[in-house]
């Protein structure tokens, strides 16, 4: 009955034609979560949990590389559990409001940042057993804020216990079409963590959305492109050793003092260009296998 009362105190819903449709992730192969208003959330019955995250971020115009613009510098945590997620936790409304119980677990985790409802990105429905209103929220900043951040997250009470370290995201994607976010997202995610660093991603316009598909997809392929490069790798291993022994007969060969001089000379030069042959065929695997970027 306090529960219906609370509801009636807050008035009746806005009539839902007079809303615009809530944006949704719409990405192959990731489930969509159903979204609702932070109005609607907040009348959510006692028998719901909330959990209240945060994605910090700064405009990052590094080159890796020299040449492949990180466009963005995108914060989250490697938690206890060896699982990737957000700064976060979950808030009891009984005692706080959504913003406030956020910013005293960050406090735990990150010691120098608090949050307004300002920043308050989105609201969904998780799936499973237990009732759970996941909220997110995203917060831009410098790119200097956010070292400073990741400093102070090292002196924080829960570093090295509850959270393992911060991470930043890579969000390019390497021509191997695996390496950087594809590879990343392949990692395991906490609870709606994957969901909602895609969904921010796209609604906050970082990357297009047309990549965040071929990234999400290419973590679906077989991994044949591993055990092809994982070959490659040691193909360019065999090669160095059969380098490394062609050096060392040619240093042995060398120091027969009792050879005839002109048999000598072709025997060396044959050796040199055999080991000149395998250094560049060493160095021509290599640049295949570079980092390559797009």
């Amino acid at each position: 009955m306090a529960a219906v009362g609370t509801m009636a105190a807050m008035g009746p819903l806005p009539a839902m034609g007079a809303l615009p449709p809530l944006p949704t992730l719409g990405v192959p192969g990731v489930p969509e979560l159903k979204p609702l208003t932070r109005y609607e959330a907040m009348r959510l019955g006692p028998g719901w949990s909330h959990s209240c995250h945060a994605m910090l971020y700064a405009p990052n115009p590094g080159m890796l590389f020299g040449r492949i613009p990180l466009r963005y510098a995108v914060l989250m945590q490697m938690r206890f559990d060896g699982l990737l997620g957000f700064p976060g936790g979950f808030v009891d409304r009984r005692y706080w409001s959504l913003e406030d119980g956020l910013n005293r677990v960050l406090g735990l985790g990150l010691g120098c940042v608090r949050l307004t409802e300002a920043d308050y990105l989105c609201s969904h429905l998780t799936e499973g057993p237990h009732r759970v209103v996941a909220h997110f929220y995203a917060r831009q900043l410098t790119l200097e804020e956010l070292h400073t951040i990741e400093i102070s997250a090292v002196h924080s009470r829960d570093h090295g216990m509850e959270v393992m370290g911060m991470v930043r995201v890579p969000l390019y994607t390497q021509k191997d079409r695996m390496g950087g976010l594809p590879n990343f997202l392949a990692n395991s995610f906490v609870g709606t963590a994957k969901f909602q660093l895609l969904f921010a991603l796209k609604i906050l316009n970082m990357v297009p959305e047309e990549k965040l598909a071929e990234a999400v997809a290419a973590t679906q392929r077989p991994k044949k492109g591993a055990i092809d490069h994982s070959g490659g790798a040691g193909h360019h291993h065999k090669a160095g050793n059969e380098l490394a022994r062609a050096g060392n007969e040619l240093g042995e060969r060398a120091e027969h003092v009792g050879m005839m001089h002109g048999g000598a000379e072709q025997h060396l030069v044959g050796l040199e260009g055999d080991a000149e042959a395998l250094e560049q065929q060493v160095g021509l695997g290599a640049d295949e296998q570079g980092e390559g970027l797009e």
